[in-house]
């Protein structure tokens, strides 16, 4: 059995959804190095978040974006305002959606299906880059 562990530094993006299964694999090689395992991919933010969705049709990134802004929009009475008034949609954004993922690896590859990505769902205007730690466990590749 054997652990890793690293920390990913994401290019800043704009507010919205974006598939970052790429950015994950390419900063995080060492996936390719486990025949069988676990990834933990966690987001050490808390007005954006991660999930897994479709990988093919970037409208349903445009639409999943259109949808959280109905189901939180950020012209509630908040209390919590000192960051701007999308901050404290942002968190709440956060908390339904999730910061972090499971994902099985098998043969050096994130086992998700077909049409399955990791997404970065960026909730507020202006951000910068985001931090994510990916720790692997499982057996190594012989």
């Amino acid at each position: 059995m054997s652990w890793f562990q690293k920390t990913v530094n994401l290019r800043s993006k704009s507010r919205g959804c974006h598939l970052i299964t790429r950015e994950i694999e390419k900063q995080v090689p060492e996936i390719e190095e486990y025949e069988i395992g676990m990834a933990n991919i966690f987001l050490q933010h808390t007005s954006a978040s991660l999930c897994l969705n479709e990988n093919a049709d970037p409208d349903v990134r445009v639409d999943m974006e259109m949808a959280l802004n109905k189901i939180v929009p950020e012209n509630l009475p908040y209390v919590h305002t000192d960051e701007g008034p999308d901050d404290m949609p942002g968190h709440v954004k956060c908390a339904l959606v999730g910061a972090s993922l499971n994902i099985p690896i098998t043969k050096g590859k994130l086992n998700l299906g077909t049409w399955q990505g990791v997404w970065l769902c960026e909730h507020r205007t202006h951000s910068s880059g985001r931090r994510v730690v990916v720790t692997l466990q499982g057996e190594k590749r012989a």
